[in-house]
């Protein structure tokens, strides 16, 4: 009997050790994954003036890119606006000139 006994105590203590291994081991992979969280999220949290800056340079090419179309679109309704103007300069020109002489027409 004291046989068996001491086979169920060794047994116990056997148990009792890997339950607190595992409980370290889990301690240890509960401390790295919490620093290896803290890491990620500190190497994130210094690229966002990074992140930002590539955004407002995206934003700021955009911006120039609608300007630069705008005053293209400007300058050939400018263009055309001054063609029409040319081309009705001499009708105008003549109806001033009508009326200039005959005003009461």
């Amino acid at each position: 009997m004291d046989d068996t006994l001491k086979r169920l105590l060794d047994a116990e203590m056997r148990a009792e050790h890997l339950a607190n291994q595992a409980e370290e081991d889990q301690d240890r992979i509960i401390k790295k994954a919490v620093a290896d969280t803290k890491t990620e999220n500190d190497r994130f949290t210094a690229r966002i003036p990074d992140l930002h800056r590539a955004f407002i340079a995206k934003a700021e090419e955009r911006a120039e890119q609608n300007i630069a179309e705008l005053r293209r679109r400007y300058d050939e309704r400018h263009v055309q606006l001054r063609d029409q103007a040319e081309q009705r300069e001499d009708e105008a020109l003549e109806a001033a000139f009508q009326v200039l002489i005959a005003p009461d027409h």
